[in-house]
């Protein structure tokens, strides 16, 4: 089947750089875009050149009313679309609505991007389990910086483990803050994204703003903050236990990790694997789990985290098969021929 759509004015920003989300568009939905001087030619499945012609239509539809896509918007939401039939360019933008955090306006890029955002906002706990990449921390940070400019908290808490806390860490130069910022330096550069490097300075100054290990969080009862564990796969079963338990009145907690990135010695179990299995249930907590179709980097990432699962499945079922007992042979003798009178 074939489908002609006439080229409207500034179309061309859908093309993306060197024809980039056309090609997206082309893998994605199978069918083939022929760019004409003054038309699109689209040829494929009927069902497929019809998504296309709708993804067009709502694209036309969202710059008419002043939509805007910024920071590789377009490009994830393309994505997206491709890949899940029931998803649609508008649905997507309209759905997911632009927020304003500090100096950036941030858009959700993907459903679990909105699902994350929206879980933040009605739940006091929320988990954001996923490969790296798909914007866990950053829209954490976004959120906690909206609740301290909004006077939602009074201040904004980040906690990170140190894995390699112990005597590595002792032969680091410098005083022990100094020791632990390399740790702690995702989070710096989300913050410095967001707001001016001035107004992060005086916050963290008067511990407005607090970064540390989340050693620092023993003992304490966190009230009206906004507290985020960052690499909480990296956390012990105990540490996790300590940092769930901090939270006090008016505070909000967002935790954040990768399973498949567990750095702990020992091959010692994730406390965030451990809470995923004993929290699940408990009202007040939410969970949101992301795959390689939220991750917002450059797009090779993707193909990157699928060829990883994919290796590790391979490996999965290799062990499996050579767990699998062997057939043994029996070894019966013939029987004798009887004996002729």
């Amino acid at each position: 089947m074939k489908k002609n759509i006439a080229l409207s004015p500034n179309i061309e920003t859908l093309f993306g750089t060197r024809d980039e989300y056309l090609h997206v568009l082309e893998d994605g939905l199978n069918i083939n875009i022929d760019l004409r001087s003054d038309s699109i030619e689209l040829e494929g499945a009927p069902r497929d050149v019809a998504r296309a012609e709708q993804l067009f239509a709502d694209y036309e539809h969202l710059r008419k009313s002043g939509h805007q896509f910024v920071n590789g918007d377009l490009g994830s939401m393309l994505r997206v679309v491709v890949t899940d039939p029931n998803a649609t360019l508008r649905g997507l933008a309209e759905a997911g609505r632009q927020r304003s955090f500090g100096r950036k306006t941030v858009q959700p890029k993907s459903p679990n991007q909105r699902r994350y955002l929206e879980a933040i906002e009605k739940h006091d706990m929320v988990f954001g389990v996923g490969p790296a990449g798909t914007g866990k921390t950053y829209l954490a940070v976004a959120m906690a910086i909206s609740a301290l400019l909004n006077k939602q908290v009074n201040r904004i808490i980040l906690a990170r483990p140190a894995v390699e806390a112990g005597e590595r860490l002792g032969f680091l130069p410098g005083t022990l803050q100094e020791k632990i910022d390399p740790y702690l330096r995702p989070l710096y550069d989300a913050l410095f994204d967001m707001m001016d490097p001035e107004r992060v300075e005086r916050y963290l100054e008067k511990n407005v703003i607090e970064i540390a290990p989340i050693a620092f969080m023993r003992g304490r009862t966190l009230n009206d903050s906004f507290v985020i564990l960052d690499e909480a796969q990296n956390t012990t079963s105990e540490q996790m236990k300590m940092f769930v338990t901090r939270l006090g009145f008016g505070s909000k907690a967002v935790i954040t990790g990768d399973v498949t990135q567990i750095d702990l010695p020992n091959a010692r179990r994730s406390g965030l694997i451990e809470a995923v299995d004993i929290l699940q249930g408990v009202n007040g907590i939410s969970f949101v789990h992301f795959d390689e179709s939220d991750v917002v980097r450059h797009h090779l990432v993707q193909r990157i985290i699928r060829a990883y699962d994919e290796h590790k499945s391979r490996l999965a079922e290799q062990q499996l098969s050579l767990l699998e007992p062997k057939p043994v042979r029996s070894h019966v003798l013939p029987e004798e021929p009887p004996l002729r009178n």
